[in-house]
């Protein structure tokens, strides 16, 4: 089997355009993210929280000396890498919990609507149709 024959058949796989249809969702998922917490929540936080803005924290363990820069504990960006982690991870929380509510209520509705009745067989219909005529004689 020639490489470019069994690389077509890779590509062409069910998993692997699933995966790439995953993917380009998921970025753009990321991005509708990204500006549910940059957009809508941390603002109202900012407000709450009086503008604290941890980046700029650090503590100094060797101060710059010459062309060479400060060695920095920079722990203020830690706590707000964690902070913004915990804000997105319940962003995307909240947004599961939605789409599996939605999921659920469509699946109750379909299971509680009640099947069609049956249709009649063909006897049935013949019978039917004799009783009528039956019916109309007498």
């Amino acid at each position: 089997m020639s490489m470019m024959k069994e690389f077509k058949e890779f590509a062409m796989r069910g998993n692997v355009i699933d995966l790439a249809v995953g993917v380009v969702i998921g970025g753009a998922f990321g991005k509708i993210v990204s500006s549910l917490v940059g957009d809508l929540i941390m603002p109202v936080l900012g407000l709450l929280t009086g503008g604290i803005n941890f980046t700029n924290m650090a503590i100094t363990l060797k101060p710059a000396v010459g062309d060479a820069p400060a060695v920095l504990f920079a722990y203020g960006k830690f706590t707000q890498n964690v902070f913004d982690f915990v804000i997105v991870a319940f962003a995307i929380f909240l947004v599961v919990r939605l789409i599996n509510r939605l999921q659920r209520r469509k699946q109750a509705e379909q299971v509680t609507a009640p099947p069609p009745p049956p249709e009649p067989s063909a006897e049935q219909k013949l019978l039917t149709e004799i009783r009528d005529l039956l019916k109309q004689k007498g």
